[in-house]
């Protein structure tokens, strides 16, 4: 029961978000006085509205999305005289991009707004976490980790772990690898992963005593690193792990005046993260075929929105309300800035053409040149057709992967 309630809760955050985004895009029109004639939250068939002033507020049959319609948003729209003062077109450049940017910054807003109630409840996640390169525990054997997390034991067949072969023990403070200085576990774990079948000398602390070894890297199946290709062969692995004694809190709590400047610091960060897995979306995609092929999902595979709702109803359902409000804040993160890629029919792309239309007029001034006007936006159609093919495609294939093979539970 937990865990429906979890997916209804995400998805009605969702459905809010996606109100609040038109709704930005509504009160910056109204606040500039372009005349916004409809905001509707779906699309398809009316289900139910009303009017107030001179703008139809509804509800449509389809929840897949909404939208704030401003008339005179095309120069070749057809407008009644009384409408023409007040033609989205006719406003300032300035203005313009405000209100198609209104949605993308109310994502961010919304983010700010729960990571802030996370930061001065629960905390917010450590995104420094400085871990000493003191070994904890040296494995008898390399273990193989599974898609979905599950790590296999150690049987008494299975081959000793590099690590121990070369003479590694707990409590030796690891202070090179490869001839590289690795003051921190993470400048190990990275020296290491990436030397995958390498013989490499270890340079470590014990009593005292500065020593050294060499250790033959081994491979062994487990989830890649983030931002680590996928080795069909093995990952890289020596069968070392760090000491639990040094590792660093998991999450940061904070006061409601330090809470502003940590939200502010983290959503950076999140945005940053956000930007890097965009560029690497492309490269994941294949994933998803081979989901729907039957292979194990990879759990770094893109998710559509009925996979981050199944993962929302799986946090609550495992009593991690933070990791639920995380991912609900990643979301909005996620679609403001996806919404601003200069691709239409984005909010992005239009602000594109509003700026590469405002600089075409400014050279040709300067040149003492005709303004060559706005751009016909049929010229700009087949584009628009077919980022919406992909988009749309990209799409439907990951919510059937999701359905018909999910990301495994990751709180299990």
């Amino acid at each position: 029961m937990t865990f429906v309630t979890g997916v209804v809760l995400f998805a009605v955050g969702l459905a809010v978000s996606i109100a609040a985004h038109e709704f930005g895009h509504l009160l910056t029109a109204k606040a500039f006085g372009m005349n916004a004639r409809r905001y509707f939250l779906g699309f398809g068939r009316t289900l139910w509205s009303f009017r107030k002033g001179e703008t139809e507020y509804g509800v449509k049959a389809i929840p897949l999305g909404g939208f704030v319609e401003i008339a005179g948003m095309s120069h070749a729209e057809e407008l009644p005289a009384d409408d023409e003062p007040r033609a989205f077109w006719r406003f300032a450049t300035w203005k313009r991009v405000v209100v198609m940017s209104a949605g993308s910054v109310t994502h961010i807003g919304l983010a700010l707004v729960i990571l802030y109630g996370v930061a001065i409840t629960a905390g917010l996640p450590n995104t420094d976490p400085t871990i000493a390169p003191v070994i904890g525990r040296v494995a008898d054997c390399i273990q193989t980790v599974d898609p979905n997390g599950t790590v296999h034991q150690c049987t008494a067949t299975d081959p000793a772990s590099p690590a121990r072969l070369a003479g590694l023990a707990a409590g030796d403070r690891i202070v090179a690898v490869g001839g590289e200085p690795t003051a921190t576990w993470d400048r190990v774990v990275l020296a290491i992963r990436t030397h995958p079948g390498s013989a490499l000398r270890v340079d470590y602390v014990r009593d005292g005593v500065t020593r050294g070894t060499v250790v033959n890297i081994g491979r062994a199946n487990r989830p890649a690193l983030p931002g680590e290709p996928h080795d069909a062969s093995g990952m890289a692995s020596v069968g070392v792990l760090a000491t639990e004694a040094k590792l660093p809190p998991a999450t940061i709590g904070y006061g409601p005046i330090a809470g502003v400047g940590a939200t502010g610091g983290f959503t950076l960060d999140l945005m940053g993260r956000t930007v890097d897995a965009l560029g690497q979306f492309p490269a994941k995609v294949p994933a998803l075929f081979e989901a729907l092929s039957g292979k194990p999902r990879d759990p770094n595979s893109p998710i559509s929105v009925v996979g981050a709702s199944k993962l929302g109803g799986q946090a609550l359902e495992a009593g991690s309300v933070l990791t639920f409000f995380l991912l609900l804040a990643s979301i909005n993160i996620f679609i403001g800035i996806f919404n601003m890629l200069p691709l239409l029919p984005l909010d992005g792309g239009h602000i594109a053409v509003l700026l590469f239309e405002r600089a075409r007029s400014g050279v040709a001034r300067l040149l003492g040149r005709q303004d060559p006007g706005r751009i016909d936006p049929a010229t700009l159609a087949p584009v628009m057709v077919a980022f919406v093919v992909l988009v749309g495609g990209i799409s439907v294939l990951t919510i059937l992967a999701d359905l018909v093979n999910p990301i495994a539970n990751p709180f299990q």
